[in-house]
Parts: C-alpha cells; sequence; structure tokens
C-alpha cells in the first residue's frame, strides 16, 4: 500500500453532496435523450467535469465522453456508466419527470451518470491516488446494435485511453438498496432478436376456408415458441425466449395478408445461444408451412454474454465488504437475464460488471412507473471513489485476491 494514501473514502465523505447529486440525477432525469441523441446530456456533463479540473474528450464514438484526471505516475482504471434513456412515456408523477414526451429514463442511466459525476468531483477534490483514472461516459446503451459500446471501442476507446481494467455498474429493482451484487464469469446474458413474418392469403372473415389465416398462424407459433426453452434446453441451462410485440390486421371483419411476431431470446453460452437460433427457426418454418402459409425471418445476434473477470470482481467485492459490510453484499448473485453491452468493453480489458440494490419495492427497469433510487447516489459515488483509491495505490491487490 502507498503509505502516502492509508484512508479510502467512505460513504460519510459524500452525505454533504446529497443535495447536489439529487439535484443533478433528477435534472438529468428530467431531460432525458434517446440513444445516438444524447449531444445536450454529454455536454451538461462534459462542462461540470471540466469545471472540476478533468481533461475531457468528446465526441468519443458518438456523444461519448472521457474524463481523464492524472495524479502521479501509476496504473490506469477506467470507471463507465450509460447515458442514454427509453422510448417509455413516464408516468411517475414525480416533480422532475420526463419534460420529453415519449421518452424517460426508465433503467437509471440518469443515476448511473449522476453516481459517476459525485466520484468524480470526490475524486478530484481529494486526489487520493498515484496513477490515472478516465470516467466513461457513454452513449446508447439501449441501442441493442451498433451500440455505444462498440462505437467508443472502434473509435480508440482504449488505445486512446489506456487502463489496466475497466468497471461498471447497475442497479437492481427487487435487492434491497444499497446491496452490492457480484458475480464472477458469465454474469448478464447475450441478447438476439427475431422478427418473423408470417405471410398468408387475406380473406373475407365470414368465409375463412378461402383463406389462409396468418393471425391463426401467429397464435399457433405463439404456444409452439415456448416449448423451444422447456423441450430443447438442458434444464440446468438457462435461457429465455420471450415475444414481445405481435401485429396483424386492422378490422374485425377481414383476414389480413400477414401477421409479424418479435422475438427476444438470451442466453449465457455458445452452445445455447446456436441452439436456440436452431431450434426457432426449424421450429417457426416447419409449423407455418403445416398451415399453408409462408414465412420470413430475421435473427439478429446481439449483445454477448457479460463475463466478468474472477480477479477483478474478487476486488470489486472487496471493496463493498469493506465499504458497506459483508451482510450488504451478496456473492454469487446471478446469473441476470438482462445484457449489456458493457460485454464488449471486457472482451478488450479485464474487469467487472456489478449491481447495485434500487429497493426491494423498486418498480421494474423498463416500466413507465420506475425511478431511480436517490438514496443510492452516495452509495454508489462513494464506492467508486474507494474503488479507484484502492486500485490505484495497492498494485498487489488483485494478486492478492486471486
Amino acid at each position: 500500500m502507498n503509505a502516502l494514501y492509508t484512508c479510502f473514502c467512505q460513504i460519510s465523505d459524500l452525505l454533504g453532496a446529497e443535495p447536489s447529486l439529487r439535484e443533478a440525477r433528477q435534472h438529468l432525469h428530467k431531460f432525458p435523450e434517446l440513444s445516438f441523441q444524447e449531444k445536450s446530456t454529454a455536454q451538461w456533463v462534459g462542462d461540470r467535469l471540466e469545471g472540476w479540473g478533468y481533461r475531457v474528450t468528446r465526441n468519443v464514438g458518438g456523444h461519448g465522453l472521457v474524463a481523464t484526471l492524472q495524479n502521479g505516475a501509476g496504473r490506469g482504471i477506467a470507471l463507465r456508466a450509460d447515458m442514454d434513456a427509453l422510448p417509455i412515456h413516464e408516468e411517475t408523477g414525480r416533480p422532475y419527470a420526463s419534460a420529453h414526451a415519449g421518452t424517460m429514463h426508465a433503467c437509471g442511466h440518469d443515476g448511473h451518470t449522476a453516481m459517476l459525476m459525485g466520484a468524480a468531483q470526490q475524486l478530484a477534490k481529494t486526489r487520493q491516488f498515484q496513477g490515472t483514472v478516465h470516467l466513461v461516459f457513454q452513449p446508447a446503451e439501449e441501442a441493442g446494435k451498433n451500440s455505444g459500446a462498440q462505437q467508443m471501442i472502434a473509435d480508440g476507446l482504449f488505445e486512446r485511453f489506456p487502463c489496466d481494467a475497466i468497471f461498471g455498474m447497475h442497479n437492481h429493482p427487487g435487492a434491497a438498496q444499497g446491496t452490492f451484487m457480484f458475480g464472477k464469469g458469465a454474469f448478464m446474458s447475450a441478447s438476439d432478436n427475431c422478427r418473423i413474418k408470417v405471410i398468408g392469403r387475406g380473406g373475407h372473415a365470414a368465409r375463412p376456408h378461402q383463406a389462409v389465416d396468418p393471425v391463426m398462424i401467429a397464435g399457433s407459433l405463439i404456444m409452439a415458441l415456448q416449448t423451444v426453452v422447456s423441450r430443447n434446453i438442458d434444464p440446468t441451462q438457462t435461457a429465455v425466449v420471450t415475444i414481445g410485440s405481435v401485429h396483424a390486421g386492422q378490422a374485425s371483419n377481414v383476414i389480413p395478408e400477414f401477421a409479424t411476431l418479435g422475438l427476444s431470446i438470451r442466453s449465457f453460452s455458445p452452445e445455447v445461444r446456436n441452439r436456440l437460433q436452431e431450434r426457432i427457426t426449424h421450429l417457426v418454418r416447419d409449423q407455418v408451412s403445416s398451415y399453408g402459409g409462408e414465412v420470413e425471418i430475421e435473427y439478429e445476434r446481439g449483445y454477448p454474454v457479460v463475463i466478468n473477470s474472477e480477479a477483478e470482481t474478487d476486488f470489486a467485492r472487496q471493496v463493498a465488504e469493506e465499504l458497506v459490510g459483508p451482510e450488504q453484499v451478496v456473492f454469487p448473485f446471478g446469473p441476470v437475464t438482462g445484457s449489456e453491452d458493457f460485454a464488449y468493453d471486457l472482451q478488450h480489458k479485464p474487469g467487472s460488471f456489478l449491481r447495485l440494490g434500487n429497493g426491494l419495492d423498486s418498480v421494474m427497469l423498463h416500466n413507465a412507473k420506475y425511478d431511480f433510487n436517490d438514496a443510492n447516489l452516495s452509495v454508489g459515488a462513494a464506492y467508486w471513489t474507494r474503488l479507484v483509491e484502492r486500485f490505484l495505490n495497492e498494485p498487489a491487490l488483485l494478486a492478492d485476491t486471486a
């Protein structure tokens, strides 16, 4: 341990900053921006970081920005927060509810950004580390493809801002507020999408024998697709097939020409991922054909599995246990069937992605009534600060935790 720094950040060190953290988070919540549209958000965040003494590099992979603070020679660490919102009309009724109709922070990215900003201000004030910290404020996590992580990496993220490890955090509704959750290896699922267009032959609702009804075929597919996991995937493995959208027709007395279904598919291993694609495409083609219809299938691979490094996860967990006590740390935790483009960062650098409880009664993510728990702002900011301090001041630490 570097003898210069023996007192690492505590949550109490951030309590005085809580009003400004809430103000920042609620400002971000009120003015959300969708993926690839985060220009004002990035400008607002970047201006504050520059005011705290950071060297801010803007427009990295789109609206991404990287804030760098160096304090002497040493290792480098990167912390990442996402900034984009979702196309959902907010129903929270909060005084700081979205001012942009049809757009809201329904996944807590406003909180993730505010927590990292809180850590940024604390690190700039105390400078209790030796080395370099890169704070990555990423756009377009919700994009599903060609995402912010991919674009920042393609724009030279790790070459321009070298680091020894990278860490990220996501809030977790349904877990007690302030509880940290960690998992090694495959922690969050791969995410694939499938669009199915069932093509029939339209006709009069009173003469179905003269038509090929794509709605009826789609209905049979809805039930049949539920057997893909239950009858094709090893029960000890985790997989999800969800039909999230169904669209067909406009009038009750018309059999339409086609019907479409949208699927979200989650998995944790290449073998299961391949098996799901194989069985879905074969089942759909055979089922539609058996009813006399035709089908078009667009199957698209999305984010890969989030694979946490063992040593970095042990280290991140140790920091949480020091900060909040072992009783508020869950390990091992998982698997989490949500997906994250942080997976791409972990393909390039060792690191870990962790979860922070948003409250037992918290509304679930991607819901119009969801809101980030502001009680986590000082907790998350203190955690990030302490993580940086310990990582940069104790070069042998990861070897000790392995």
